[in-house]
């Protein structure tokens, strides 16, 4: 099955912002990628960002990929390894075409995504990962919200002081009692120092892990953070260096928990990669995010537990497909599972291609 085109459609989709109490949505440009095949399988994958997105696309992708076999996507996993050498591509463009060329395999052996990748399950819990909001006592609002709705949890990207951040840790335990799992989602923006003293609370707290405590450039950092607190740190989110990055993370001791994101870490091929070490060595990947890639992911390795679901306003709203018993289920279409009218509609409203 050979490539015959590649190309980027850019559109423009609804966002939100994590660290702002204003609640108004903008649009942040997204590139959807398209790799057509002379058996008429097509292979999509959706990257953020345009101009650099498209670029890729044109000038590194498509001169790279047309004329292989679609379906050995190992070869061509290699081949952007050698380009990245010199190119220094995005986490965020690497990924894309490896993850349209798992699509075309899904699609050609009439399966969904998860079952060709090995399957573990077609449902899986999902935990509500909020916005910022205005105060503590809006958080413990979103917090009844999320446990009314059916989530499984709550992790907060919350205000960005260790100091209010420690005390809207404490106040929602005592709110949602015990029993209900909490994680915190730091971004990488603490230094060692406020790390220590939000992780302090945390543990406090009984929060099931904190994540991203710090910039991820520094594996020692994480390494002094694991060796002082007890509370799992999660790490590896946007570290650059795909798989041979988190395996440094994980035999170094800098991390307790790996994070693990199909567009940021090499698509599938990548993202399996990690979860397979990790689960060799019993410690969980947890996949990042809820889009449909992430979703196919997490349904296919034994080793992650929950699905991450971002809910945003307040009252809240969640776009993604979660049910009355807050689990996300397999999509019914083959591949990823994208829409087939979703993205024809995609295609015809693009404000640019290459």
């Amino acid at each position: 099955m050979k490539i015959t085109d590649v190309q980027g459609f850019t559109v423009e989709l609804p966002a939100y912002q994590f660290y702002s109490s204003d609640q108004k949505q903008s649009f942040r440009e997204w590139t959807l990628v398209k790799v057509s095949t002379d058996a008429d399988i097509y292979g999509y994958a959706m990257c953020p960002r345009g101009a650099i997105a498209r670029d890729v696309v044109h000038r590194i992708i498509k001169p790279l990929a047309v004329g292989e076999n679609a379906l050995l996507k190992e070869k061509l996993w290699q081949k952007m390894w050698h380009v990245d050498r010199s190119e220094q591509i995005p986490n965020y463009t690497f990924s894309m075409l490896d993850i349209c060329l798992w699509d075309i395999t899904a699609k050609a052996a009439g399966m969904p995504l998860y079952q060709l990748l090995g399957g573990t399950r077609d449902k899986i819990p999902a935990y509500a990962s909020t916005v910022c909001y205005r105060d503590i006592a809006e958080f413990l609002d979103v917090a009844d919200q999320s446990k009314a709705r059916g989530f499984h949890g709550l992790k907060l990207h919350a205000f960005q002081d260790a100091r209010k951040d420690a005390k809207l840790a404490l106040a929602l335990r005592a709110h949602v009692g015990d029993d209900y799992p909490l994680m915190y989602d730091a971004s990488g923006i603490y230094s060692y120092a406020d790390a220590v003293y939000l992780g302090r609370a945390l543990e406090e707290a009984g929060f099931a892990w904190f994540e991203e405590p710090m910039n991820e450039n520094s594996i020692s950092s994480y390494k002094r953070l694991c060796d002082e607190l007890t509370i799992p740190i999660l790490a590896g989110e946007m570290s650059q260096g795909k798989h041979y990055n988190a395996a440094d993370f994980i035999v170094s001791g800098a991390a307790d928990i790996i994070r693990v994101n199909v567009r940021n870490k090499g698509g599938f091929t990548g993202a399996l990669r990690i979860a397979h070490f990790a689960d060799s060595l019993r410690m969980n990947a947890e996949v990042h995010g809820g889009e449909l890639i992430q979703l196919q992911l997490a349904l296919a390795i034994p080793n992650t537990s929950m699905l991450e679901s971002i809910i945003y306003s307040n009252p809240i709203v969640n776009d993604e497909p979660i049910d009355a018993e807050g689990y996300a289920h397999a999509p019914e279409h083959l591949g990823i599972g994208y829409d087939p009218e979703w993205l024809k509609h995609l295609e015809a409203t693009s404000i640019a291609w290459v």
